[in-house]
């Protein structure tokens, strides 16, 4: 008889984007997978599951107190009891809490709870208000859980020290590394005259618009790039809520000329493929794709200071860190990446290769017990 796990995120786009090498995975070792989360794909130009067996649309949102997550909660817990899952992994602040809350009894039965923890919201540096509220929350939790899988080596090291349960570090779910790899320069030049762009040096910026990714650094770094470059060219890929008041702030400053807003996009490694340099202003990340896929491509990163950033660029070797509200210092390392004082191309290779899909699969392989 195949084993069957259920993997459970706020939205499905969560498991769309971050969870397809496990599905994979387990589909070509026997699994039966289904995912429970809230259908969201049709937002996402595109995005789609592909590996599931069955699908569950459980209207999950965002904020724990959002009263509709009680009618979520409801309803997971019926696919679990009804499911008999070997392994239920769940993902997600909320995905994660309600899961583990209605997998409780399953556990007692020989169901194992894995949560995915994308990144704490309690870490060095973060809010004294974080550790009131959310590090005794995932603590009292570990004890509902077998297997802590961590992404960063900080969340590792204080979830080993201080919870209650195994914890198992991995390096990300898996960048795409048959999307994101180095083209040749002639490639580039073609790709960048499709876009209109042949003459530009491109900056890239991806993800959600929303305040924490602070989109508005890298709108205000280009006022400050463009002095010194005029032919720089910013794509912002990515759809939210903060779409207007950035566009808004692109026309104050009069760079219409040398921003463009990309939208949500499934073609982001043709993007990544010929820009020059990624730029990463985020306040908060866990360990984002964006950076690890610019280093498969090869692209230098110019990131802010976070923790998801400082574990993913080295300061000199595949890129520069700085402040997150430093516009000018923001504006001047990506001119001293264009300046070519160097070649980063090797080190952003180099230290890339350890996030690659295929290499995280092995470590996935160990989770799931895969090579026993």
């Amino acid at each position: 008889m195949s084993k069957k796990v259920l993997l459970v995120a706020t939205v499905q786009s969560h498991i769309g984007q971050f969870h397809k090498p496990l599905m994979k995975l387990l589909k070509e070792n026997g699994w039966e997978v289904h995912v429970a989360a809230r259908d969201n794909l049709a937002e996402k130009d595109g995005l789609s599951l592909e590996y599931p067996d069955q699908v569950f649309d459980v209207p999950f949102q965002r904020s724990p107190f959002d009263p509709r997550n009680l009618k979520a909660y409801r309803m997971l817990k019926k696919i679990i009891y009804d499911g008999k899952y070997d392994v239920i992994h769940c993902n997600t602040p909320v995905g994660g809490l309600l899961t583990r809350l209605a997998a409780r009894d399953v556990r007692r039965h020989g169901t194992k709870i894995f949560y995915t923890a994308h990144g704490f919201h309690f870490y060095k540096g973060a809010p004294i208000k974080n550790w009131l509220i959310y590090y005794p929350i995932e603590k009292w939790f570990s004890r509902y859980t077998d297997v802590l899988v961590t992404i960063t080596e900080e969340d590792f090291n204080l979830a080993k020290n201080k919870f209650n349960c195994q914890v198992f570090h991995l390096h990300g779910t898996g960048a795409n590394s048959s999307k994101y790899y180095p083209i040749p320069s002639e490639e580039i030049s073609r790709q960048k005259e499709d876009l209109g762009l042949e003459n530009d040096r491109i900056i890239l910026n991806v993800g959600e618009l929303l305040p924490n990714k602070n989109q508005k650094a890298a709108i205000l770094a280009m006022k400050k790039i463009v002095e010194v470059l005029p032919d720089a060219h910013l794509l912002i890929a990515g759809n939210g809520p903060a779409r207007q008041e950035l566009e808004i702030l692109v026309t104050k400053e009069g760079l219409e000329k040398h921003v463009t807003f990309l939208g949500y996009t499934t073609k982001l490694e043709k993007y990544m493929q010929v820009c020059d340099v990624l730029l990463a202003c985020s306040y908060r990340e866990g360990l984002p794709f964006n950076l690890m896929e610019s280093m498969l491509c090869g692209k230098p990163i110019v990131a802010s200071h976070n923790r998801g950033h400082n574990e993913l660029v080295q300061e000199g070797k595949n890129g520069y860190l700085v402040d997150p509200d430093d516009y000018q210092a923001f504006a001047d390392k990506v001119c001293q990446i264009f300046s070519g004082d160097r070649d980063f191309t090797s080190d952003c290779l180099k230290i890339g290769a350890m996030y690659k899909d295929v290499n995280v699969v092995e470590e996935l392989k160990k989770l799931y017990s895969l090579n026993e």
